[in-house]
């Protein structure tokens, strides 16, 4: 079986291609190797969790009739579209990009597929379509569009557009809502790398707002559900949560840390705008349908992304 993988040098790209290419599929990676954070970081990781098994191609999405010949080419059976531009704060000040990278190239993505003749489609969505809910499990069917940031709006959007060209084109579509990512080469601008990074090289942490929490998810559980989504049966679209089921506070994510840094400071800061309260999947669903169940506890996963940063991020 034939995959494609866009932003196959992100963080979950990568982890992902690797474990494709691991399970015998052949896989091919495509990234346009946007500047939202270190290039150079990306090609590390590619190549760390790769090994150059995975040919690597550097294509911007935005360029629709490029995107069309080169899937065209490649013809795969299975698109999996993760590259978007990420992170709320950004999106605050250029929402604009989101509308390109999140929505236009969506759509050249999900009109190249069908070209190209791929028979399943499956997009990166967020928890962050969900809005500003409260401490409360997320139901599938609870968003409503009534998000609270630009890239979460860009990311609602990008949904419906998934919906139309997996009317229009016939392939079966899987839309994934994730939950708040870590593991290893975990996104730097997130709160566990960028607290693991101050903590590194001994300077203290800055903690937004008070009584938040998150259902952070281990790039494993992820990585594994993604692939389990694969062989799904029913052949419609459907929207499916990822994440750990159980939110993580911020307190409890803050005692975890201090086990393996003792000496840890932290200052704390007004919260931001276009950040949650809270998160919490209702995986429900994802568990029926393809059997999704999450294996590495919070304190497990943590221990092993401190391991990981100890060794690169130094």
């Amino acid at each position: 079986m034939k995959v494609v993988v866009t932003g196959g040098a992100g963080f979950i790209g990568s982890h992902l291609a690797a474990c494709l290419s691991d399970q015998g599929y052949e896989v091919a990676a495509i990234d346009c190797f946007h500047p939202y954070y270190s290039i150079e970081r990306k090609e590390r990781q590619f190549e760390a969790l790769t090994g150059g098994r995975v040919p690597l191609v550097r294509l911007d999405l935005l360029d629709g009739e490029r995107t069309k010949r080169w899937l065209a080419e490649f013809r795969p059976d299975v698109v999996y579209h993760l590259a978007a531009l990420p992170g709320v704060p950004y999106s605050l000040e250029e929402p604009l990009a989101y509308i390109d990278y999140d929505i236009k190239a969506t759509v050249n993505v999900l009109a190249a597929a069908g070209e190209a003749g791929a028979a399943h489609v499956l997009f990166a969505s967020s928890s962050s379509v969900y809005g500003d809910r409260g401490n409360v499990p997320l139901r599938e069917e609870m968003a409503d569009g009534r998000v609270v940031s630009p890239y979460a709006a860009a990311k609602y959007g990008a949904e419906s557009f998934c919906h139309a060209y997996a009317h229009l084109y016939g392939y079966q579509m899987t839309i994934f809502r994730y939950f708040t990512v870590y593991g290893p080469w975990g996104r730097p601008d997130m709160a566990i790398g960028t607290f693991l990074r101050r903590l590194l090289s001994g300077e203290e942490i800055v903690v937004y707002g008070k009584g938040t929490a998150r259902d952070y998810t281990y790039i494993d559980d992820i990585v594994e559900g993604m692939i389990a989504a694969l062989h799904r049966s029913g052949g419609r679209s459907e929207v499916f949560n990822l994440g750990a089921g159980t939110p993580v506070t911020m307190e409890q994510l803050l005692a975890e840390l201090r086990k393996h840094f003792l000496d840890m400071k932290i200052v704390h800061a007004p919260e931001r705008k276009g950040d949650v309260k809270a998160t919490w999947a209702d995986i429900t669903k994802a568990e029926r349908a393809f059997g999704y169940k999450p294996k590495v506890a919070f304190a497990e996963g943590l221990a092993r992304t401190v391991a990981w940063a100890r060794e690169y991020e130094r």
